[in-house]
């Protein structure tokens, strides 16, 4: 899918949080033939994008000790065209507010929220910056998913804030289903562009809820492979599912993400 545009409450943007922005951009260079945009922003913390095809699809940041949280981590922003309507709308919805509203130069408005289920989730309002505008395609997104401790928080919260209409599916579509296997996808008008899992059971109690990147890829065991000769952890390898065939891994530094590849004729 090509000249994507991200409608409001669609994911619109995902980026990279690096211990290492040098050896991460050599990485996702060598698997996704990413390319940097021009030298770190200092203005914007060091802040990069990655370009594949000449086109933003994706960002990179150095760790902020000061920011808390893990040192390599993927994270999800929405796109919201009214960030203090959706500052009180997770505050309505029972969230909170990590990162207020915030203008980063002419490029657009960023906030940070925490979804009721405990997970991280970004939003932005875009001015210059439009966000990734392909999708499916070797190197550029191929879902979201909130990994969510606490499901029936997730699909109200949601439901709530961004206007979802969460059809549930793995469970014989019964809309009560609750359980590990229970899933939503996440529809924005008449297209579904992330879901929601029940990831209750399937987590450790120490891990909270998060958002989940899944990147495609033209050959799964292919950049497994290759992912793990540059340093990677292999953490599911290529599993063919209703949905593509999945794999999750890490970057040499250990920030987790997933590749997809879609099932034959779709």
């Amino acid at each position: 899918m090509s000249d994507y545009a991200a409608p409001v409450g669609a994911p619109i943007w995902f980026d990279l949080m690096s211990s290492d922005p040098a050896k991460a951009a050599d990485f996702y260079q060598a698997i996704f033939g990413w390319e940097v945009e021009g030298p770190p922003r200092e203005e914007f913390g060091g802040y990069q994008n990655f370009v594949k095809n000449g086109k933003r699809v994706a960002g990179l940041s150095p760790y902020m000790a000061e920011a808390g949280g893990p040192p390599n981590v993927w994270s999800v922003y929405l796109h919201t065209d009214d960030p203090a309507g959706t500052v009180s709308a997770v505050e309505k919805a029972g969230g909170s507010i990590m990162v207020p509203p915030m203008d980063v130069g002419d490029e657009g408005t960023m906030m940070v929220a925490v979804d009721t289920a405990g997970a991280v989730i970004g939003f932005w309002k875009p001015n210059q910056h439009k966000g990734f505008s392909e999708w499916g395609e070797h190197g550029t997104p191929y879902w979201f998913e909130s990994q969510s401790k606490d499901y029936e928080k997730s699909l109200e919260f949601y439901t709530s804030v961004i206007g979802a209409r969460i059809e549930p599916v793995g469970t014989g579509g019964d809309p009560d289903a609750v359980g590990p296997d229970a899933y939503g996808q996440v529809f924005i008008g008449d297209n579904s562009y992330s879901g929601i899992m029940d990831a209750a059971k399937i987590h450790p109690p120490e891990v909270p809820s998060f958002w989940q990147v899944y990147i495609t890829v033209d050959d799964v065991a292919a950049t497994v492979k290759q992912a793990e000769s540059l340093g990677s952890k292999i953490l599911m390898p290529g599993e063919v599912t209703p949905y593509g065939t999945l794999a999750v891994i890490t970057d040499p530094l250990g920030a987790i993400f997933c590749l997809g590849h879609p099932p034959a004729g779709m």
